[in-house]
């Protein structure tokens, strides 16, 4: 045991922390806890002599891989996850494997009644059940529209409930990931004398344009009107207005939605 305590400390202070093999949970039982008490004295020699809370921890964790090799556990050697909030849920994993499954069941029947009798196919459609293959189609359908469907309502429900989460904490970070990229056209910038003769082409010709007869009635129907006051923005009202619109601060509706007020 001492030798095994000895090669699991340096395999742990050679590993970097996320590298690590991931410790199980262990049963305590009488010979596991008998494993433990007889690894406990062993660990004096090394603390006593440590000063360092990383060797500490190196210490730590190579005496609880030394009691799972001891008694047979199995050690994870993947190293630890990085992100527990990307994993895959095992429901869901369990409900696409159904999906699968289905959607391979139904090509099966589909070929079936096509008329396909090859030993595959008929090994998994029995013939007493060929009069029922539209029922059988039509209800496996319907489950994996339902699975489906509780799939999206998850990721709809995880979707908006990380949205509150962050706006609560880091409400910058919020508006940028809902920011979309805009798609920019790469290439060499235009020359500035194409770009001066291009408008210069569009606005300084003169163009005959055949006005329609219903341009006259409309012009005529104006004449009467009073024309507006010019506006004039200057800098000021420029500021003022972009100080209103930081001041203004996002609130959550009572369906959970994030609004600006």
């Amino acid at each position: 045991m001492r030798s095994t305590l000895e090669e699991a400390i340096l395999e742990t202070r050679s590993t970097p922390l996320e590298n690590r093999p991931r410790i199980p949970r262990i049963a305590l039982n009488k010979r596991n806890r008998a494993v433990v008490r007889a690894l406990k004295p062993m660990l004096v020699t090394y603390l006593d002599a440590n000063r360092d809370l990383c060797e500490t921890d190196s210490i730590l964790c190579g005496a609880a891989l030394a009691v799972c090799r001891t008694i047979g556990a199995k050690v994870s050697t993947a190293g630890r996850a990085t992100s527990q909030s990307s994993a895959i849920p095992a429901w869901r994993r369990r409900i696409k494997e159904r999906i699968a499954k289905a959607r391979a069941l139904i090509g099966r029947l589909i070929c079936f009644r096509s008329g396909n009798n090859r030993p595959r196919i008929v090994r998994t459609v029995e013939m007493a059940y060929a009069e029922k293959l539209k029922e059988r189609i039509d209800d496996l359908k319907q489950r994996i529209a339902a699975w489906g469907k509780g799939i999206r309502r998850y990721t709809e429900r995880s979707t908006r409930f990380n949205q509150n989460r962050l706006f609560q904490s880091d409400q910058k970070k919020l508006y940028e990931s809902l920011e979309r990229p805009m798609a920019r056209e790469t290439g060499p910038a235009p020359n500035q004398a194409d770009t001066v003769a291009f408008w210069r082409s569009l606005w300084s010709e003169p163009v005959n344009h055949s006005e329609s007869p219903w341009m006259e009635v409309v012009v005529s129907q104006c004449v009467s009107m009073t024309p507006m006051d010019p506006v004039i923005i200057t800098p000021d009202d420029v500021a003022e207005a972009v100080r209103r619109a930081r001041t203004s601060s996002p609130v959550r509706d009572s369906m959970g939605c994030i609004t600006t007020g």
